[in-house]
C-alpha cells in the first residue's frame, strides 16, 4: 500500500511531462506545410525560364487551407473535421478586409474564410433572409454583401455583420446571376431575359434597362457575369453568345471581345471575369479550364490554368475576383523572389482545390519588357 501512492505520484508527472512535450513538439510544427498538400514546386505562368507573370500560390477548401498552425489544430479538432470541405459547389467569390467570401450553391449561402483572424463560418440567412441558391456576391465600400438568388429570383442586402437588410426585386422581375454597384446604382445581370436591369439601390425601384434575346449588338442570350472596369464601362459575359460585350453605364454598345471557338481568344463557355487596375481583361471560361487575359485592344496576352486537380489546374471554374487590397495576406505564398503586384482568386464547382489563388507580379532579377 504504500508504493501505490508515489507510484501514482510518479505516473501522474510523467503524463504531465509527456502532454507538454507533446504539445511543445505540436507547437514546433505548427508552420509546417499540411501533409495533405503536395509541394511540387512554384507554378508560374508562363513558366521559367520565361519571366513570370501570374504564380499559383494556394488554394482554399478547409479549415487546414486556412490556419498556419494546422497540426495542432488537428490535434484540437481531428483531422477529418479540419480536412472536410467547407464549400460544397461554389460559384462566385469575393476578397475584402481580409475575408474571403465563397457563395456555396449547395450550401446554401456563403462561407467566410477570415484569413487575418484565421476562423471560417457560414451564412444561411434566416427568415426573409434565407438563401435557396445563391450564385454571386458583391461587396460595396461598406462592406454591404449583395447576393444573387437564382431560385429566390431575388437580390439579398446583408450588412457588414452578416445580417439580412432587404430584398431586390419583386416576382417575375428578373433571373438574377450578378450584380456591379456604383454610386446609388445596382446593375443585374438578367438571365432569364437576356438583359441588364439598373435598379436603385436607396429605394430599389428599377430605373433603366438594355437588351433583348439575339446575338447581334444591343443584344444578349443568358448572359451570366457584370464587372464595372477602369473605365467605368459595363463589362459583361455573354456566355450563350460567347463573348464579352462592352457597354456604356446608359447602355450604349461600345465593343465586344472574342467569339466562339477552340482557338487563340476564343470561347466555349465564358462566365466570370475581371479587370485589373490597367484594364486588362480576365475571363473565366469554363468549358477550357482556364482563364485568358486580354488587353485593352482586346487581344489575348496570356491565358492560365488549366484542366486538372493538381496545384494551378482548375475545375469548372466559374467566378474571378482581383484584389489589390489584401496582398500582404498572400506574400506568403510567392516563391522567394516573386513580388505580387495583385491577388487572383479563380472559383471552382468541383476538385479539392474550391478556391485557387494566384499572384500577379515580377520576379526579381528578371526583364520585364
Amino acid at each position: 500500500m504504500k508504493i501505490i501512492n508515489p507510484t501514482r505520484a510518479t505516473v501522474k508527472r510523467c503524463v504531465n511531462t509527456l502532454v507538454i512535450y507533446s504539445l511543445a513538439i505540436l507547437l514546433l510544427s505548427s508552420c509546417a506545410a499540411p501533409p495533405d498538400k503536395v509541394n511540387v514546386g512554384p507554378v508560374f505562368y508562363p513558366p521559367l525560364p520565361n519571366s513570370p507573370r501570374i504564380q499559383f500560390l494556394t488554394s482554399f477548401a478547409t479549415l487546414r487551407d486556412l490556419t498556419d498552425t494546422s497540426v495542432f489544430s488537428d490535434f484540437l479538432l481531428g483531422k477529418e473535421r479540419t480536412s472536410q470541405s467547407l464549400v460544397k459547389k461554389p460559384y462566385g467569390v469575393a476578397l475584402a478586409d481580409g475575408k474571403l467570401f465563397a457563395v456555396d450553391t449547395r450550401g446554401p449561402g456563403y462561407v467566410v474564410f477570415d484569413l487575418k483572424q484565421q476562423r471560417t463560418y457560414s451564412i444561411s440567412g434566416l427568415g426573409a433572409g434565407r438563401m435557396k441558391k445563391p450564385i454571386n456576391i458583391v461587396l460595396d465600400a461598406k462592406g454591404n454583401r449583395f447576393v444573387t438568388d437564382t431560385e429566390r429570383n431575388q437580390v439579398l442586402m446583408f450588412n457588414n455583420q452578416d445580417e439580412f437588410v432587404r430584398a431586390f426585386g419583386l416576382e417575375g422581375q428578373f433571373k438574377p446571376t450578378d450584380v456591379a454597384l456604383l454610386n446609388d446604382e445596382m446593375y443585374v445581370v438578367d438571365i432569364e431575359h437576356h438583359k441588364i436591369q439598373v435598379l436603385s439601390i436607396a429605394f430599389g425601384d428599377k430605373l433603366r434597362e438594355f437588351g433583348k434575346a439575339g446575338s447581334n449588338e444591343n443584344e444578349f442570350y443568358h448572359p451570366t457575369n457584370i464587372k464595372i472596369g477602369v473605365d467605368g464601362n459595363l463589362y459583361i459575359s455573354d456566355t450563350g453568345n460567347y463573348r464579352i460585350q462592352v457597354y456604356s453605364r446608359k447602355g450604349k454598345f461600345i465593343r465586344s471581345i472574342g467569339k466562339a471557338g477552340s482557338g487563340i481568344g476564343e470561347f466555349a463557355r465564358p462566365k466570370g471575369l475581371a479587370l485589373d487596375r490597367s484594364g486588362h481583361v480576365y475571363v473565366v471560361d469554363a468549358a477550357f479550364n482556364n482563364v485568358q487575359i486580354f488587353g485593352t485592344d482586346g487581344k489575348l496576352l496570356l491565358f492560365f490554368g488549366g484542366a486538372g486537380n493538381e496545384p494551378g489546374g482548375l475545375n469548372l471554374p466559374t467566378d474571378i475576383e482581383i484584389d489589390y487590397d489584401n496582398v500582404k495576406l498572400f506574400q506568403k505564398y510567392a516563391a522567394p523572389g516573386f513580388e505580387l503586384e495583385f491577388v487572383i482568386l479563380v472559383a471552382n464547382q468541383f476538385g479539392p482545390n474550391k478556391i485557387s489563388a494566384y499572384g500577379y507580379g515580377r520576379m526579381k532579377g528578371m526583364s520585364y519588357e
